[in-house]
């Protein structure tokens, strides 16, 4: 992982970037000059537009607003994700144990479930809350963000304590496998030199299991191996996303 500095120079966040910046191990700074010397460091900013990510592929942020065509409720029936967690006869409430930037917990939210999202990284997740405050003021997001709710921290106790309080836990951790896969897309490959691969991935499939949800919900590259090599119940598979599922047996 590349080293990061995080910069605030809008005062509103700074709480956030020093808890972020103590997270991180990351250098704090309230402002970058011509004379800084970044090298190919990545800047994470906290500044008068929200928060960015800066680095040698160019600059990224969260972006719910540019999902909404996606996000129509005629479209809902036929996302993948939404087909796999759906659970007859209830509304599930869902653990995305790896959220990322945010999207799969989006679908799922406009798709009417309420979604518990756990994100280790601090940086991805400053960039996701980011994601979320400005949805709060879109009127077309709005009312799907309410149904989200983010926790940054390592999801494998949350998973291993939570009791059954989850219907669904939903899993796509970053894999070695798909550092250069084209399921990458191109503004994300910066967040590449931000989150580590997942080296233990038995140990946080075993973790989602002992949550006793109805299903365990896999996210992989149609052609990856099955997360730890376990074998799902099911998959669902489009062109280049399949979703692997396990079912509790004792329900």
């Amino acid at each position: 992982m590349k080293e990061t500095v995080v910069v605030c120079d809008n005062s509103e966040y700074l709480t956030q970037a020093v808890a972020c910046a103590e997270k991180a191990g990351a250098k704090l700074m309230t402002h970058i000059d011509a004379k800084s010397d970044m090298g190919d460091k990545l800047i994470l900013r906290f500044g008068p537009d929200g928060v960015t990510l800066t680095g040698a592929g160019g600059t990224m942020r969260g972006d719910f607003a540019s999902m909404l065509p996606r996000l129509k409720t005629g479209n809902m029936q036929h996302e993948l994700l939404v087909k796999a967690v759906r659970i007859k006869g209830c509304i599930p409430k869902v653990m995305d144990a790896t959220a990322g930037m945010g999207e799969d917990s989006l679908i799922l939210a406009a798709a009417g479930f309420d979604v518990t999202m756990y994100e280790y990284n601090p940086i991805i997740a400053a960039l996701l809350a980011d994601a979320m405050k400005r949805a709060v003021n879109d009127t077309q997001l709005c009312n799907i963000v309410s149904r989200m709710h983010l926790n940054c921290a390592d999801s494998t106790e949350a998973m291993k304590n939570s009791g059954g309080a989850y219907d669904v836990i939903l899993l796509d951790p970053m894999f070695p496998d798909r550092k250069k896969s084209a399921l990458v897309k191109k503004k994300f490959q910066i967040l590449h030199d931000v989150e580590r691969p997942c080296l233990h991935e038995r140990e946080l499939l075993e973790a989602a299991l002992m949550a006793k949800a109805k299903k365990t919900v896999i996210k992989r590259p149609v052609k990856g191996a099955y997360l730890a090599g376990i074998k799902p119940d099911y998959s669902l598979a489009g062109k280049v996303i399949r979703f692997d599922v396990i079912s509790r047996k004792d329900i």
